[in-house]
């Protein structure tokens, strides 16, 4: 009898290649990642003195417990800092490959030009292009699929938070034009 695992087989033909140049090591991530929450603890514990750090009569400063945060976090991001640049161990393993690196921005820039475009075309039509444009180029969807998906989950958003719940969402050109 064959076992469940063995009777599902899909093959991915846009699987990166074991042979793809390494873009960066995960020593080199853990030292970038642990400076720049350093440097956000840092800005966090000043804002946070600046607001008021101290207890008074009738209890904390605004910032009394965040700063102490701000303290911890730094102090974790040192430990970090100094385990990833004493001990070489993630020097030689390899964090993302070219061909990752590739696949990460695939998704990664059409969802930021969905933030950027939710701006000045509003929420729907910035979430209907990015459903088909998903779909169409990274899931090879038919394009008649893609476009029936991507409008039939616009409208569904629609009805359900302006309509039924009434929720202010950003709007662009469009829903202006059919009076919302």
């Amino acid at each position: 009898m064959p076992t469940p695992e063995a009777d599902i087989v899909v093959d991915d033909p846009t699987v990166p290649a074991d042979n793809s140049p390494a873009v960066v090591s995960t020593r080199t991530v853990e030292i970038v990642v642990s400076l720049l929450l350093l440097a956000l603890a840092g800005l966090f514990c000043f804002d946070n003195w600046r607001t008021g750090i101290a207890w008074e009569a009738d209890g904390p400063q605004p910032g009394y417990f965040p700063f102490y945060l701000g303290l911890f976090l730094a102090g974790a991001s040192l430990y970090g800092l100094v385990t990833a640049v004493v001990t070489r161990t993630g020097a030689a393993q390899t964090f993302l490959t070219r061909d990752q690196l590739r696949r990460v921005m695939q998704v990664f820039i059409p969802t930021l030009l969905f933030c950027l475009f939710t701006q000045w075309l509003g929420l729907y039509v910035a979430s209907f292009l990015l459903i088909a444009g998903f779909m169409r180029t990274i899931g090879r969807i038919a394009l008649w699929k893609s476009l029936l998906t991507a409008f039939l989950f616009a409208v569904i958003m629609f009805f359900t938070f302006d309509v039924a719940f009434d929720v202010i969402m950003p709007k662009g050109p469009l829903e202006a034009a059919f009076g919302y």
